[in-house]
């Protein structure tokens, strides 16, 4: 297995910064191995549909971008599908919304189990998305932005007719968006919530309003990010835009607006989310309840708010 720094998250300066992933190996259609066999000598497993089951918990935004691409490219049948808990407790993400506890394909109780089976000196945070080998019980990664990435490249032969393209040809654009999204609005938001300081806080702060202010502005004058095509950028805002007033503007004292009272980037939220696999992933309760209830620092009563109401999600988007 290849690896990345194990590392935990971490707070400096009152600044909060997020572990980085440690199972980093891909899935790849150039991997030398044969099917059925571990990694090459260059951390690529084989394209074997039905051999890996993708790990997620609807509450996490990060692995709700792998639900929606997944439906988005119908690679149901090639990849299996276990969902956690959104409650985590101290032992990290359950399998109790399966019978027994356990998951029917994997048969762990825990993700962590994966992971440690893996590496045994793990000592990070478990984290949602994982795909997990079904031959070996090993994590082959929980590298969240490839994941989504190598569905579309690495599985075309897999994608159901007429499957979207993600990825266009020349990416330069929507990476260096994917960038500036990631870092003030995807992670922003927890860079506000997990604050320990004032001047981190609000730096965190001024950065994700500053860059919604220039999507907004973006979107005032196209349907998505990059034109008239749904792009992997779009999937990557949304899991943060649909958690925004539910989670994040009280929970994480992102407060200075409301989704709703940003007008292009709210249009822009329900069109996406009234598109096939969008809104029918989005569970608000698993949502809310891993945010309030599993963030006892922030949240010391477990009290989950009973609103906003996602009947409004469904209203015309323009």
């Amino acid at each position: 297995m290849s690896s990345a720094q194990n590392v935990t998250d971490t707070v400096q300066d009152g600044a909060w910064k997020r572990q980085g992933n440690r199972f980093t190996d891909r899935i790849s259609r150039e991997s030398t191995s044969a099917p059925g066999e571990g990694p090459d000598e260059n951390g690529r497993w084989p394209v074997e549909p039905g051999r890996y089951r993708l790990v997620v918990s609807l509450a996490c935004p990060w692995a709700h971008r792998s639900v929606i691409v997944r439906r988005l490219l119908g690679l149901e049948d090639a990849i299996s599908l276990a969902v956690v808990d959104p409650v985590r407790d101290e032992r990290g993400w359950r399998f109790t919304l399966d019978p027994d506890g356990t998951d029917p394909v994997l048969g762990i109780k825990f993700l962590s189990e994966a992971y440690l089976a893996t590496d045994p000196q793990y000592e990070g945070r478990v984290t949602v998305p994982a795909i997990v080998d079904t031959v070996s019980g090993l994590v082959v990664t929980n590298d969240y932005p490839q994941i989504t990435l190598d569905l579309s490249t690495e599985w075309v032969d897999f994608h159901a007719d007429g499957a979207p393209e993600l990825i266009p040809t020349d990416r330069e654009e929507m990476d260096r968006l994917i960038e500036e999204v990631y870092t003030d609005v995807n992670n922003g938001v927890y860079r506000c919530g997990f604050a320990r300081g004032q001047e981190a806080y609000e730096a965190a702060y001024d950065a994700l309003f500053a860059r919604l202010d220039v999507l907004e502005e973006r979107l005032a004058d196209r349907e998505y990010l990059l034109g008239d095509t749904l792009r992997e950028v779009d999937i990557r805002l949304f899991t943060t835009l649909v958690r925004f007033d539910a989670v994040y503007h009280g929970h994480f004292k992102c407060n200075r607006n409301k989704l709703t009272e940003l007008p292009n980037l709210w249009a822009y939220a329900r069109r996406l989310y009234q598109l096939p696999h969008f809104g029918e992933t989005v569970d608000f309760d698993q949502i809310k309840r891993h945010y309030y209830v599993t963030h006892t620092d922030i949240n010391p009563n477990g009290i989950v708010p009973k609103g906003p109401n996602p009947e409004v999600w469904l209203s015309a988007a323009g």
